[in-house]
């Protein structure tokens, strides 16, 4: 009996068997680039407009199972994740680019694992060619024929949702060779990018409604799943943890300076939203062939997607970026802070006269307050 996982194995090798002689004959001759990867929010070294032609960029990643502290309470996940954080890191490359990545699945670890890239062209995005097993290691090659920001997740077949809700996402960047422009053609430059990625977790309690842990990640399936089944996170969070990007991890800046924000959800849809600021060119699918909205207050990222917000920063202070499910920003955890340095602006805001009880300015006779002190 066929089964869907012979199926897709007889696909898996029929691809290879055609595709691999044929790419190796067409690339032997172009240039290749190894990155090194960077654990988010921060991304690897790259260039915005391409300099030359099409490359092979080569990336190595490794699945760590592990386990996590998500909160400030010490709750533990038995995470599974791509070079042990979360989200996975994310991978910069160009249109017409083509990703070689090598995917290590270490003989420590107990649980097959792939990867679905959404920015590539079949075989599941690559999650039927990559299936490997504790101890075993694969090389995939796809073409970077889309601009935008994509997802990337791991995808084992009838283990999907665990996997990604476990913390096995990312996000992968092809951007136009001739960089970002804006609805008319002009170009776009960031002086900064950051790499925001929302991971919603569903932790198993006991009777007494405290979270459980367990030894390994095999051991927190069952209880697992019986919670996301209900559909209800105990945790929304940037980043694998509440307070991942904030106080001393805050994600920094400086007045004028230009900061690129990727935001990533690969299971449930959010609302990015910059406490104080705005998305000055947005990406709202993530995708560069599409002129981007502009001056949005609030944006929205589907579910199994990536998005892109290009922002000025304009004043100095901290920042909130959040989901605007508020709920899910000062209750489960979905918060990062910006902190930018400059000089403050009076003519874009000033407290024109602090607190004071009612009607005081009326028997001062104040009319302006110029003397009363700015608060940022």
């Amino acid at each position: 009996m066929f089964t869907r996982r012979n199926i897709l194995a007889c696909v898996a090798m029929s691809a290879i068997a055609v595709a691999v002689p044929a790419m190796a004959d067409d690339l032997s001759n172009m240039p290749r680039q190894k990155v090194e990867l960077v654990a988010p929010p921060f991304v690897h070294p790259h260039e915005q407009v391409a300099k030359d032609g099409p490359k092979v960029v080569q990336f190595t990643m490794k699945v760590e199972e592990k386990e996590l502290v998500i909160d400030n309470e010490g709750t533990k996940l038995q995470a599974m994740t791509f070079n042990g954080s979360v989200p996975g890191p994310m991978m910069v490359v160009h249109e017409g680019d083509y990703v070689e990545l090598t995917l290590i699945n270490p003989e420590t670890n107990t649980m097959p694992h792939n990867i679905d890239f959404h920015s590539a062209t079949g075989a599941l995005g690559g999650g039927g060619l990559t299936l490997i097993h504790p101890g075993e290691q694969v090389v995939l090659r796809w073409k970077a024929t889309r601009p935008g920001v994509f997802v990337y997740h791991c995808a084992p077949e009838g283990m999907v949702p665990w996997h990604v809700v476990s913390g096995m996402s990312g996000t992968v960047m092809v951007l136009p060779r001739d960089g970002l422009k804006d609805e008319k053609g002009n170009s776009l430059t960031y002086d900064r990018v950051y790499y925001v990625g929302e991971n919603d977790f569903y932790v198993p309690r006991d009777e007494n409604g405290k979270f459980k842990t367990y030894e390994t990640v095999g051991d927190s399936y069952a209880d697992t799943i019986e919670v996301m089944r209900k559909l209800t996170p105990t945790h929304v969070v940037f980043n694998g943890a509440v307070g991942a990007l904030t106080g001393e991890k805050a994600l920094r800046a400086k007045v004028g300076e230009k900061v690129l924000i990727v935001h990533s959800q690969a299971n449930r849809d959010t609302r990015p939203h910059l406490i104080g600021g705005h998305g000055d060119y947005v990406w709202e699918t993530g995708k560069f062939a599409n002129p981007p909205e502009k001056d949005l207050e609030t944006w929205f990222i589907r579910g199994g997607s990536a998005g892109a917000a290009l922002y000025k920063f304009l004043q100095p202070g901290v920042y909130a970026y959040v989901n605007h499910n508020l709920i899910e920003a000062f209750e489960l955890g979905a918060t990062a802070h910006f902190k930018v340095d400059g000089t403050w602006d009076d003519d874009l805001m000033k407290q024109v006269r602090p607190p004071e009880p009612i009607g005081a300015g009326d028997k001062l006779g104040a009319v302006d307050g110029a003397a009363a002190p700015a608060v940022h």
